[in-house]
């Protein structure tokens, strides 16, 4: 396993991630974790040199914390990995909510201190909820108590509000962004992922493979990896490892084949690694994808729940299965 510097912390991280948000389930019910399988994915991650895993409070209807932090402590990982999770700023109403989730964190992860905490999900409203509910003057105190060892934020908006987040706060260590080959004009983006770097932030990544999309392409652009023989996961992360500012690539796997899958492709990635042939299959697909993926959804429900009843991302994927493959019928039905 490659390991990069964690931002100024003074850590080094693995270059591949333990991602708890897509873990293995029963019966297609988010809330029934495999917990048998998750132990089997993490013994190998571990092993293998994993040496950082991400949660949240909302993954998994709450369970994701709780399953893992369960995982750890019976097969005695706590000291060999570092965890992050996030604050659920949408569910603050009053300044006693930031204290009320993070105890209930610690508890679920069964730990004294998270070594690794975001403010979940910012975009320009909810960065002013933090400023108004003073959220990083209560996760300085977190910090002094012990509770928190270095605080970032996750991030979904425009690059502009990204630099307003990173400029209006001095004590960041570390940011998560959506980024991948097709992302790089999306949300914070190339120019965000430069920035941070710049600014001396860690920077970890999410939805390397666009929820999956860019794992199992349609067949027109499948028939593009193909013609150079290239698998298309190996090619998405490697991509990204080719970036120096990248600092940890976050992997949502939810089988102990894609954990192996993972760990030999980032064994074998490196900075500034992508021959020419490469780079010109990410253009070709990237063409392709532009003229056949009219959302790009990721199907992370961070827009749910909808006031209204409406399971947003189902609907998309609807929608974008009709245009892409032509299941119109199916879609409508």
């Amino acid at each position: 396993m490659q390991y990069r510097g964690f931002g100024q912390t003074g850590f080094n991280i693995s270059a591949l991630g333990f991602g708890g948000l897509r873990l293995p389930i029963v019966d297609k019910q988010s809330r029934k974790v495999d917990e048998n399988e998750v132990a089997k994915m993490l013994h190998y991650a571990v092993e293998h040199g994993v040496n950082y895993i991400d949660t949240a409070y909302d993954y998994h209807d709450g369970y994701s914390e709780t399953v893992i932090g369960k995982v750890l402590k019976q097969m005695n990982y706590r000291s060999r990995v570092k965890i992050a999770t996030k604050q659920p700023c949408w569910l603050i109403r009053e300044p006693g909510d930031p204290d009320k989730y993070l105890n209930e964190q610690l508890k679920k992860l069964q730990t004294e201190q998270i070594d690794f905490y975001l403010l979940h999900g910012l975009y320009s409203e909810r960065w002013e909820l933090v400023k108004r509910f003073q959220v990083l003057e209560w996760a300085e105190k977190a910090i002094r108590q012990g509770k928190i060892g270095h605080l970032g934020f996750s991030f979904h908006d425009s690059y502009e509000v990204f630099k307003e987040i990173v400029d209006g706060y001095d004590q960041w260590d570390f940011c998560q962004i959506q980024y991948n080959y097709m992302n790089e004009n999306v949300q914070a983006g190339k120019r965000g992922l430069e920035y941070a770097a710049k600014n001396g932030l860690a920077v970890t990544i999410m939805e390397p493979l666009l929820g999956g999309a860019l794992a199992n392409p349609p067949k027109p652009i499948s028939n593009i990896f193909a013609e150079y023989g290239i698998n298309p996961v190996d090619l998405a992360l490697r991509w990204l490892w080719d970036k120096p500012e990248v600092t940890c690539v976050l992997s949502g796997m939810s089988s102990l084949e894609q954990v192996k899958q993972n760990i030999e492709i980032a064994n074998r990635s490196s900075i500034n690694n992508l021959t020419e042939i490469e780079n010109e299959v990410i253009g070709r697909v990237r063409e392709a994808y532009g003229q056949n993926n009219p959302v790009p959804c990721t199907r992370c429900r961070y827009c749910m729940p909808c006031p209204n009843m409406v399971d947003i991302p189902f609907i998309l994927e609807l929608y974008s299965e009709a245009i892409v493959y032509g299941k119109y019928d199916m879609s409508r039905s």
